[in-house]
C-alpha cells in the first residue's frame, strides 16, 4: 500500500509538469484556479494547475447533444430510393453478410425492406440529403460536418452507449467529458468542466445513468456535474436555512485544514479532490442561480429556439443552457435526450422526436454563430448506433420499426475547426459502409485532437496500466479537419 501511494505521488505526465514549470516563473495564464480560498484565502499551488494542449487547439470547448436511443440515419439523413423500390422484399443475404442480430429480431423468418416514408430534398453547397422532418437543421447544414459512416462493435444499448461516452463497452471507465476535464482543466473558477443535462422525448425512451459521466479512476474532481429541472438546478447545492454564507465559509476552511494534516499523513489525493469538490460547490451557490435563470434572455433568442426554452427540463432549454454554460467557460456540456428507440411505431415516435430537437439544435449552431462562438466551440449531435433498413415486425405502407444498426449510422458535428460537407457513404441499401468509414475510436481520437490534444498521449496509469479514451485503437480523421 505504500508503495502505491509513493507511486501515485511521484506520477506526473507532460502537462502536469509544464503547468508546475509556469508557475515556478510566476505565469497564471494557464486557466482558472480551482481552489482560489483554501486555508483562509491562500492559494493551494495544486490548485493552479490546468492542462496544457498537446499542440495548438482548434476548439475551446464541446457541446454533445447526444441521442440517446439511436436516431434512423434513414428517415433522417441517409437517402436510399433503393429502398423505396425493393419496399417488402427481403434483405439480401449477400448485403447482410451474416451478421449477428439482436433478441429482438433473432426469430424473424424475413427481413423486409422499409424505405422511408418521408421525404428528402438536398440542401446547402454540399447538396446533402436531409429529411422533412428536419426543417430547421436544413437552414444550416452549411455548417455541418455529416458523417454518415460511423459504425461500432456493440448492438445494444447499455454496451453502445457505454462505449460512446467512455471508449469502452464496460463501466469504471472515464468518461469523454473527464478526460477532457483531465487533460485540459477548467476554464472558469466558479463552474465544473464538465457539465450533464438530461431531457425525455415522446418516443420509446433507454434509461441514462451515472456511469455514462463518471470519472472512472480519475480524481473525483472530473465527475460531470448533473443539472436538474426542478426548482435546484443543482442538488443539495445551497444552504440550509440556517446556514448562511459566512457560516459556510467558516465552516469549509476547518474542514479544509483538516483535511489537508489528513491528506500529509496519508498522502491520498482524493482527499484533495474532495476538499476541490467543496469549494467549488461554495462558488457554484453564486455562479449557478445566474447561469440557469433564463427569464432574461432577450425575445429573439427566445422565438430563435422555441418556446419551450422556458420550460426547465426540456431539450430546448438544454441547449439555451448548454450555451450559457459554454460561453461562461464550462469545457464539456453533455446533453442526453432520451426518446429515439423506434422498434415499432417509429414513424410517429421519430416525428415527435424531431419536433422536440431539430428547432433547438439548429437554433443552437446559430447562436453560437452570431455571438462568434461557434468556431471555438465544437457541438456534436447523434446516437450509439444506426437502426436497420428492414422491418422488425410486420411492415405496413404506413408504418415500421427499425432494429439496432451498428454497421453504419450518421452523426453530424459542427464549429471547432471541422469541415462542413458530407463525409463517407454507405451502399445502396443503407446496410454497409462503402467508403471512409468512421470507428467510435477514430470519432474521439479525432475530437480530442480538435482540442489540442493527442489521443495517444493523453493517458492515465492505473493499476499497473496505463488507459486512454481510445484504449488501443483510433485514427484521427484528419479529411474533417479544416
Amino acid at each position: 500500500m505504500e508503495k502505491e501511494f509513493l507511486e501515485h505521488r511521484l506520477t506526473m505526465n507532460r502537462r502536469r509538469f509544464l503547468s508546475k514549470l509556469s508557475l515556478g516563473v510566476g505565469s497564471v495564464a494557464l486557466g482558472s484556479l480551482l481552489i482560489p480560498d483554501l486555508f483562509g484565502g491562500k492559494a493551494d499551488e495544486d490548485a493552479l494547475l490546468t492542462g496544457l494542449p498537446h499542440f495548438a487547439p482548434k476548439a475551446k470547448r464541446i457541446i454533445y447533444l447526444f441521442q440517446n436511443g439511436a436516431p434512423s440515419q434513414l428517415d433522417l439523413f441517409d437517402y436510399k430510393p433503393k429502398l423505396q423500390e425493393m419496399f417488402g422484399q427481403d434483405l439480401p443475404a449477400s448485403i447482410r453478410m451474416g451478421q449477428r442480430l439482436t433478441g429482438m429480431t433473432a426469430d424473424q423468418k424475413k427481413f423486409p425492406l422499409a424505405g422511408s416514408m418521408f421525404q428528402f430534398n438536398q440542401y446547402g453547397q454540399a447538396r446533402a440529403w436531409m429529411s422533412e422532418l428536419l426543417p430547421y437543421t436544413s437552414k444550416v447544414v452549411d455548417d455541418l460536418c455529416i458523417i454518415k459512416t460511423m459504425h461500432t462493435e456493440a448492438i445494444n444499448h447499455d454496451p453502445a452507449l457505454t462505449f460512446f461516452q467512455t471508449g469502452a463497452q464496460v463501466g469504471n471507465r472515464p468518461s469523454m467529458g473527464a478526460w477532457l476535464s483531465y487533460g485540459l482543466g477548467s476554464e472558469n473558477k466558479n463552474l465544473p468542466a464538465f457539465c450533464v443535462l438530461l431531457s425525455k422525448g415522446k418516443g420509446n425512451g433507454q434509461g441514462v445513468y451515472s456511469k455514462l459521466w463518471t470519472n472512472g479512476f480519475l480524481d473525483s474532481v472530473h465527475q460531470g456535474v448533473q443539472f436538474s429541472s426542478g426548482e435546484n438546478p443543482v442538488l443539495y447545492l445551497n444552504n440550509h436555512e440556517s446556514i448562511d454564507r459566512a457560516d459556510r465559509r467558516n465552516m469549509l476552511d476547518h474542514l479544509a485544514a483538516l483535511n489537508d494534516e489528513t491528506y500529509k499523513e496519508f498522502g491520498d489525493p482524493e482527499i484533495q479532490a474532495k476538499v476541490q469538490q467543496y469549494e467549488m460547490a461554495y462558488r457554484m451557490q453564486t455562479a449557478v442561480p445566474e447561469i440557469t435563470d433564463v427569464s432574461k434572455e432577450p425575445e429573439d433568442i427566445v422565438k430563435l429556439y422555441g418556446p419551450n426554452c422556458l420550460v426547465p427540463g426540456t431539450y430546448a432549454a438544454n441547449c439555451l443552457l448548454a450555451r450559457k454554460l459554454s460561453e461562461n467557460g464550462v469545457r464539456f456540456v453533455q446533453l442526453y435526450h432520451q426518446g429515439w428507440d423506434g422498434h415499432g411505431n417509429l414513424p410517429g415516435e421519430i416525428r415527435g422526436q424531431c419536433l422536440d430537437t431539430d428547432q433547438a439544435s439548429a437554433a443552437l449552431i446559430t447562436d453560437l454563430k452570431q455571438r462568434g462562438l461557434l468556431d471555438e466551440t465544437l457541438v456534436i449531435w447523434g446516437g450509439e448506433f444506426g437502426r436497420t433498413n428492414y422491418c422488425q415486425g410486420v411492415l405496413k405502407k404506413d408504418n415500421y420499426g427499425r432494429d439496432h444498426h451498428p454497421r453504419c449510422f450518421t452523426i453530424w458535428m459542427a464549429g471547432g475547426g471541422v469541415k462542413p460537407g458530407v463525409y463517407g457513404e454507405t451502399d445502396e441499401f443503407g446496410y454497409n459502409v462503402v467508403q471512409d468509414p468512421v470507428h467510435v475510436h477514430d470519432f474521439h481520437a479525432t475530437v480530442l485532437n480538435l482540442m489540442g490534444l493527442d489521443h495517444e498521449k493523453l493517458t492515465f496509469k492505473h493499476l499497473g496500466r496505463r488507459y486512454r479514451l481510445t484504449d488501443v485503437s483510433g485514427t484521427v480523421i484528419k479529411k474533417i479537419i479544416a
